[in-house]
């Protein structure tokens, strides 16, 4: 799978810092090293796994020896699910040339390989015990993922034929469950790296020894144990939603259900109006045997149609009130019933735990009845809507379940708003406890998701409209890259790569020496001993050129094409295998960016008046806090920033018709240069064309004035796009340096003549008719 740039910069970071650190590494004893340490914190579904993996790869194609990588979760469903993905599922590629298996079946030869590394996948299992021989040990051994002790001891050693410790890499997925217990047992191992991703991290106590070497005799700092990455740029991606919408109620369960069930309704026909390839899903996490008032072997003693169990109340309101088909329910939880009393044939109850997990995932249900258990390991993004009972409603367990519903489906912002939501229904008994969940809530989405928007409605707000459609509807023509015109030079460029297949020396690295452990002397009186290995393990041409190209155009854009599509990257010659520090990875290197060079220079933008042209669609406001307007499309708008709202007031005064154009699902236009989409502010209708409009401030003048500003070619027939750019202040460009004159007025910035020409204007009014010339 092909990563984000934010995704290939994160994975390179901690590669590098690897490296680095490894040249010249800590040591507890002369054969134990201090290990590498360090957190990715990224937001649930900003691709963890993908950026592990990468990371792994790029760590193994700089090391001496093949490595052995622990790859280490709590649960058993997220285990098998990243055992199916590394091996053969959508993240294969990005380790190729690793043999991943279960840690259970590990044999001798797999960790004895110098030349191929081996990938263990586990569950923490029950080797985290106080005990090493304890009978919970021992049933471990036999049954769970460390099958025997030996195994234990195999990972320690690691030793290749000729006796060299292979470097071991630990990556602990889901790292909020890392316990000081868990650190203590893989500290056993002599990791030479422990690399730990959450969302949300904390690292326990036990690896405070750790830090705290790394602190004092390295001078590392706060930064230096985290690869952190940007929320932002998460949602910008398309891979979560954009907004998170709260509805409070102290209410029973129905009028909730009931509004849930409208919201999706209207989810879903978008969704089949849009012909997109998926369809919303609801979850509703509740207490499985709790009942008010009652025990639960009473309840039990009821007839089905009198229980109080919340999962027979929810599936009951969803069969009997709201009509939906019972194949399509699903209840996942450990539900009791008796045998004078037991479920009715149709209810699909999954109450098997991890056991019932495959057969649940393999149903496909547009409605998921379950507790907690599920929450972690379940990733379905088509699920858009959830409900809370009153007994989850703790800030924490709703944060928790806030991940499992950020997914956005199809890793694409859509143009209507209800489908980049995550939306949950959350039922108290108090006001009072109410207000207490939400502020928790907003303290933690502030610091877990701090770019995704928050809307809250209750009672008193619950009518008011968040979601206005398009009034009249306005289409745009839609804007790309045409590169027929970059491939005769890129193709030049392909020819002149040398082809290193049969070439001994160039393919070797220079100057590069790491030192591995080794056992040296007979075994009565053998000793291990650091000593140099001159060389890293090859990888073929072909790798090193592509990522390089990925690194030098890293964008959004390059799922729908970029250089690297432009280049016949299966040619033979790019089998040859080479070493990351040789000659000839310099060379590719070199290469791969003259073919990005060559993309930007003989690539234009265009207008595209052939396909379908954009349609504006509906846009979210908050209910609570919204400005209104008069010629806009949408009539209201929210979260203007104090430049946006002086300028949209202006185009409002105007007389022409305009729109507030969303960062993310809006209207995009294509950046050559940096290889990404941006989304302007605004939309104007006029007479000839379709003015677009970004406004910024001084400190993005310099970026956008670039990039975002240039001559669109086509527009043959109908109208044509136009761009402009608007700053505050009195701005000027000499010799392609930017100065501020004065802090007054406002500066319009057109392209004419093939050069950037700037208009000082005194008030917002006379920059918005400057913005409105169309030549």
């Amino acid at each position: 799978m092909e990563l984000i740039d934010f995704q290939e910069r994160a994975s390179s970071q901690i590669a590098q810092r690897f490296f680095d650190y490894s040249a010249n590494p800590l040591m507890v004893d002369r054969t134990t090293t201090i290990p590498f340490l360090q957190t990715l914190v990224a937001i649930t579904g900003s691709g963890k796994t993908l950026m592990l993996a990468d990371a792994v790869s790029q760590m193994r194609d700089g090391l001496g020896v093949a490595p052995v990588v622990l790859w280490i979760s709590k649960g058993r469903v997220v285990v098998s699910q990243t055992f199916e993905n590394l091996s053969s599922g959508k993240y294969a590629d990005n380790l190729s040339g690793f043999n991943i298996v279960p840690l259970l079946e590990v044999a001798p030869d797999h960790l004895s390989s110098a030349d191929t590394p081996v990938l263990l996948v586990a569950t923490v299992g029950k080797f985290a015990v106080e005990d090493s021989s304890s009978e919970d040990r021992k049933v471990h051994r036999a049954q769970l993922d460390l099958a025997e002790e030996s195994l234990w001891d195999q990972l320690k050693k690691r030793r290749t034929e000729k006796g060299q410790r292979r470097p071991l890499i630990i990556v602990y997925d889901e790292g909020h469950n890392l316990s000081d217990l868990q650190s203590e047992r893989l500290l056993e191992l002599s990791p030479d790296a422990l690399i730990v991703a959450s969302a949300t991290l904390t690292l326990p106590p036990r690896l405070n020894n750790v830090m705290g070497r790394l602190r004092n005799d390295k001078g590392w700092k706060d930064e230096d144990f985290s690869t952190s990455v940007s929320s932002r740029e998460v949602v910008l991606s398309g891979l979560v939603k954009e907004r998170i919408s709260i509805d409070g109620y102290i209410t029973p369960l129905e009028p909730a259900l009931d509004n849930l069930l409208a919201d999706l309704k209207i989810a879903q026909e978008v969704t089949r109006d849009h012909k997109l390839p998926f369809t919303p899903k609801a979850i509703y996490v509740c207490s499985t045997n709790t009942v008010d008032g009652m025990s639960i072997a009473e309840d039990l003693k009821r007839p089905f149609k009198d229980r109080q169990a919340r999962p027979i109340l929810i599936w009951r309101h969803l069969v009997e009130v709201a009509k939906i088909k019972p194949e399509k329910i699903a209840v996942y939880c450990q539900l009791k019933f008796s045998k004078d009393s037991p479920k009715p044939t149709e209810m699909h109850l999954f109450d098997g735990g991890e056991k019932d997990y495959a057969r649940f995932t393999a149903g496909d249900y547009e409605h998921v009845i379950f507790n907690l258990g599920l929450q972690e390991g379940w990733d379905d993004p088509a699920c858009c809507f959830a409900y809370i009972d009153k007994e989850m409603a703790s800030a924490r367990q709703i944060t928790q379940v806030i991940g499992r519903v950020l997914r956005q489906p199809g890793a694409v912002h859509y143009n209507d708003p209800i489908l980049n939501t995550a939306h949950f229904h959350i039922r108290t008994d108090e006001r009072g406890v109410f207000d207490d969940i939400l502020r928790d809530i907003r303290k933690d989405l502030a610091s877990e998701h701090p770019s995704i928007a928050l809307v809250v409605k209750d009672e008193k707000t619950r009518g008011k409209r968040d979601r206005i459609d398009p009034q009249p509807p306005r289409t745009i023509p839609t804007v790309g890259i045409e590169s027929s015109r970059a491939l005769e030079p890129i193709s030049r460029i392909v020819k002149s790569i040398m082809d290193f297949r049969s070439d001994a020396q160039n393919t070797v690295g220079q100057g590069s020496r790491m030192q591995v452990l080794q056992k040296v002397g007979e075994e009565s009186d053998a000793q291990f001993e650091w000593v140099d290995v001159e060389h890293s393990n090859r990888v073929t041409a072909r790798s090193v050129f592509r990522r390089e190209i990925l690194r030098s155009y890293p964008g959004g854009l390059r799922r729908a094409g970029g250089p690297v599509n432009l280049v016949d990257i299966e040619e033979p010659k790019f089998d040859a295998m080479i070493e990351l520090s040789s000659p000839a990875a310099d060379h590719l290197r070199t290469k791969a960016q003259e073919v990005v060079a060559a993309y930007i220079q003989h690539s234009v933008i265009f207008q595209n008046d052939v396909d379908s042209p954009y349609s504006v669609g509906p846009v979210a406001i908050d209910p609570n806090s919204n400005e209104e307007f008069k010629r806009s499309l949408h009539g209201k708008y929210s979260g203007l920033n104090p430049l946006e709202a002086k300028f949209a007031r202006a185009l409002d005064r105007t007389q022409r018709v305009w729109a507030r154009n969303p960062v993310g699902s809006g209207y995009s236009l294509p950046l050559l240069h940096e290889g990404k989409a941006y989304w302007p502010d605004f939309l104007v209708w006029v007479d000839k064309a379709v003015v677009v409009i970004d406004t910024k401030g001084d400190h993005l003048l310099v970026e956008a004035s670039a990039s975002k500003l240039f001559e669109i070619d086509g527009a043959e027939a109908g109208k044509r796009v136009v761009l402009r750019l608007v700053s505050e202040g009195h701005v000027e460009i000499q010799n392609g340096t930017v100065h501020k004159r004065a802090k007054t007025g406002f500066t319009v910035w057109a392209w004419r003549n093939g050069r950037l020409q700037p208009t000082h204007c005194e008030t917002e009014k006379e920059a918005v008719e400057a913005v409105l010339v169309v030549d």
